[in-house]
């Protein structure tokens, strides 16, 4: 993700006093819930953890006594799965002797009647069943026939020992880690009904609409008095004010109007006003769906969004099933029109998801959905965590990309944000209720320096409930297929991965600078998603290498899918700030295959943030500035050039290779976009009172020429050409999947050959060598022809190699491969073999 300091768009923080800061990850007395009653009867009890501005109440589900907290026992049988039943059954036993150790866990924003208390066993309704709000009853929904959903329980964790007896030195941590997962587990059965009830918050919070009126629910335990204000009431904080139960949850209820039209109109401002101790300020809604900024305006505002029944989008198409191996493209809706405007979801979707279904791509990857104030931020400031950006258009437009893209058959991940959020105060979470420790921690722990944003607390139980109910509504209303979560060695880790040089070694992951409470909340998350959306694809960004990342949570990991294989680009960073002539073949083999056992990648060789302005691409490393000038086909070429577009097919190729099992490329890198990502700014103030020069709000450079690798008369072309060549090779023989894999060759004359499934892969990275006669192991006997030749002239290469020959093994053993075949391979030329049976 992007790790520059953001401002531009800033607002003042507002900041309150106090705040608990740093501390070890690991604690004894187990997850800080702000809101709740928290007893223990060992030697480490706390006694009582209270909210700001909670008046020293706690949250008791269920209303608050004793008696209904001891009832409240979690039904673990219902969430059995037959075929492990004996293990399921061992270890409901387990967590109900743990029960006696487990604190009373509070639940802020259920019980959120003036009247009407609702019982924990409310929680687990139907999904058709409505919430009581505490003055009418709302209107049944009819039934909507749906699969069985299920999170199975927590297993025992200790499989990960047998993956990787390396862990062992470790156990203590890693037992006390899964054990805080099982107490969250079983602390969300107990009070809430379960993980699938307890992610469903936006059905309670925020805006609510039955069929009698709307009913509106904030969390915001530090404000001292709440009023609805919009453009409903004429902005007038007397007209609609807010009740407060002893819980911190703020509700009104506005009645239909009397003709039964909703007392708020879909499409109108809305915001929160509240007198906290910092001040009176007016907020956005946490919990909104929807925000804009008006023309002129820096600050967003709230958007009541709930369109009449004829308006909403109507999902035609079904969700692809996950494909065996990913090959994601990763995408910006604002940037990815040729022309310097702010594209939408619409154009994108009707001009950009032909494009990579005819690239051979399975799966789009958008980045910057969640709405951010500052668009130069790349989306990784989130103000809005459920609102899709208003800038490409409206939540329906949105959902119409999807469907297109699933009628496509591609997958549709999203770049989600939880490892931070913007420190805005006015459009964000940030001092929300007026304190500096409602979402976030408080004093420097809950600051990133390097980023300019807020941290999240996963101690906290309302930060849980936000978070795994804002993956389960993109999931869920966006029909999302997956997410990549960004920044997670951020999440994991208490100085962030800042300054630290992961060497491997298992005492940096598993120690007082991990973040357990953030590890636990990635369990969570995980088990949501893949217990209510089994085809459901999870990607987390580690650059730390964290062990059991990418093993499933039941057996004592993480629980994530993939993981993204950050180390491979940062290496062809390195190697392109020297000359090829010293690259080490092994070096690099070395880097693409460095993972974990068992753990899956997805692997890149650049990353979006290559293409801001100021770093560079490899097509940049390689071409520099002669690829403003030499780039079309009726004129000459250079050295640089040729060098370039050789290395840059040559790098993309070994990388998809040998890098993993998934792939991921940013738009426009396919054909070696010539410019980098300038976005629209103004001059910015340093804290060390320097400025930055902006580029006059310029969009010229925050979009993506596509026209340039469709031109038949430029050289991107043939660049494009190749990469959906690539993609469409490993459509047919699933190559980064394939079980067999063997490096038969990683020689100093600058040739690696590896084998993947019936695929031979020989590279020769040699800038002028031709190799005559180059013999090649294979473990399978037969005739092999050429399927991808990286010299083809359709790719920009030199055509020196005959397609149409046949190459036949002999039985002649060779770098330990049994059989072997005789091939000419010229220099900076990858070409892949492939076994035929004709």
């Amino acid at each position: 993700m992007a790790s520059f300091a953001v401002s531009g768009a800033r607002l003042g923080v507002v900041r309150a006093g106090g705040g608990g800061g740093g501390g070890p990850a690991v604690r004894s007395g187990g997850v800080d819930l702000p809101s709740v009653l928290f007893r223990r009867k060992d030697s480490f009890s706390r006694g009582i953890v209270s909210c700001a501005g909670a008046s020293g109440k706690v949250l008791v589900p269920g209303g608050g006594s004793d008696d209904l907290l001891s009832s409240a026992e979690p039904d673990m049988e219902t969430q059995e799965q037959p075929e492990e039943s004996q293990l399921r059954d061992d270890n409901k036993v387990k967590l109900v002797e743990e029960e006696e150790e487990t604190p009373a866990v509070a639940e802020a924003s259920i019980e959120v009647g003036v009247e009407d208390k609702l019982e924990s066993s409310e929680v687990i309704q139907d999904i058709e069943e409505t919430v009581t709000d505490g003055v009418t009853k709302e209107a049944e929904e009819p039934t909507v026939e749906e699969k069985p959903r299920l999170i199975p329980p927590p297993g025992d964790g200790q499989r990960i020992y047998q993956i990787d007896p390396m862990l062992e030195g470790f156990r203590n941590h890693l037992d006390y880690r899964y054990s805080e997962y099982k107490r969250m587990r079983a602390a969300i059965d107990q009070h809430e009904g379960g993980l699938d009830a307890f992610s469903r918050g936006y059905e309670k919070l925020g805006f609510i609409r039955s069929a009698e009126g709307i009913t509106y629910r904030e969390w915001a335990p530090g404000a001292q008095s709440a009023a609805l204000v919009g453009d409903f009431n004429n902005w007038n904080p007397n007209a609609d004010t807010m009740t407060r139960n002893e819980y911190g949850v703020w509700e009104i209820f506005l009645p239909n109007n009397a003709d039964g039209s909703p007392a708020i109109p879909h499409g109108s401002r809305v915001k929160i006003r509240m007198d906290t101790p910092s001040g009176v300020k007016d907020s956005i809604p946490a919990w909104i769906k929807f925000a804009v900024q008006a023309p002129g305006e820096i600050p967003y505002n709230g958007i009541y969004y709930d369109p009449p029944e004829e308006e909403k989008y109507v999902f035609q198409h079904p969700q692809p099933k996950r494909p065996k191996s990913l090959r994601i493209y990763e995408s910006h809706i604002g940037m990815s029109s040729p022309e310097p405007k702010i594209n939408t979801y619409a154009n994108f979707r009707d001009e950009v998801l032909p494009r990579i279904k005819k690239l051979g791509y399975n799966a789009v990857q958008i980045m910057a959905i969640q709405e951010h104030s500052y668009y130069a931020s790349f989306g990784y400031h989130v103000t809005n965590f459920f609102a899709p950006s208003s800038r490409f258009g409206t939540p329906e437009d949105l959902k119409s990309l999807i469907d297109k893209a699933h009628e496509l058959g591609l997958l549709v991940l999203m770049d989600i944000v939880h490892s931070h959020a913007s420190n805005n105060t006015l459009d964000g979470l940030n001092g929300f209720d007026g304190t500096d420790t409602h979402y976030f921690h408080g004093g420097p722990r809950g600051h990133h320096w390097m980023w300019d944003s807020r941290l999240f607390n996963y101690g906290s139980w309302e930060v849980l409930r936000y978070l795994l109910s804002n993956a389960r509504w993109w999931l869920e209303e966006y029909k999302f297929d997956g997410f990549r979560f960004d920044g997670v060695t951020s999440m994991m880790y208490t100085h962030h991965g800042l300054q630290v040089a992961f060497t491997g070694n298992y005492g940096e992951y598993f120690g007082f600078a991990t973040d357990v409470d953030a590890v636990v909340y990635l369990m969570l998350v995980n088990d949501l998603i893949h217990g209510l959306y089994p085809e459901a694809v999870a990607i987390g960004e580690d650059v730390s290498g964290m062990p059991t990342f990418c093993i499933p949570v039941e057996d004592g990991g993480v629980g994530f899918d993939y993981r993204l294989h950050m180390a491979v680009p940062d290496k062809w960073i390195e190697l392109l700030k020297q000359s090829d002539e010293y690259w080490k073949m092994g070096d690099i083999v070395h880097t693409l295959t460095n993972r974990r056992w068992s753990e899956k990648c997805v692997t890149y060789a650049e990353s979006h943030d290559q293409a801001l302005v100021g770093d560079k691409t490899i097509a940049f490393w390689l071409m520099d500035k002669d690829m403003y000038d030499f780039m079309a086909l009726d004129r000459p070429s250079t050295p640089r050039i040729d060098r370039g577009i050789a290395l840059h097919k040559m790098i993309r190729l070994v990388t998809m290779g040998l890098g993993g099992e998934g792939y991921l490329n940013f738009m426009g890198n396919e054909f070696g976009h010539p410019e980098w990502i300038d976005f629209p700014r103004g001059p910015q103030s340093l804290p060390n009172g320097s400025v930055l020069p902006g580029n006059n709000y310029s969009f010229d450079k925050c979009r993506r020429r596509f026209d340039l690798g469709d031109a038949d008369y430029l050289r991107y072309r043939g660049m494009q050409e190749f990469d959906q060549a690539m993609q469409h090779l490993e459509e047919k023989y699933g190559f980064m999947t394939s079980e067999h894999q063997y490096i038969s060759r990683k020689h100093e004359d600058k040739v690696i050959i590896y084998e993947r499934g019936d695929l031979v892969f020989v590279f020769n990275f040699h800038w002028s060598n031709s190799y005559f006669d180059y013999r090649v192991g294979c473990l399978k006997p037969g005739k092999y022809k050429i399927v991808l030749d990286s010299d083809d002239g359709l790719f920009g290469g030199f055509s020196r190699l005959d397609h149409d020959a046949e190459y036949f093994t002999a039985d002649w053993p060779h770098d330990n491969r049994p059989c072997s075949f005789s091939v000419y391979t010229p220099s900076r030329t990858a070409v892949v073999y492939a076994l035929t049976e004709d």
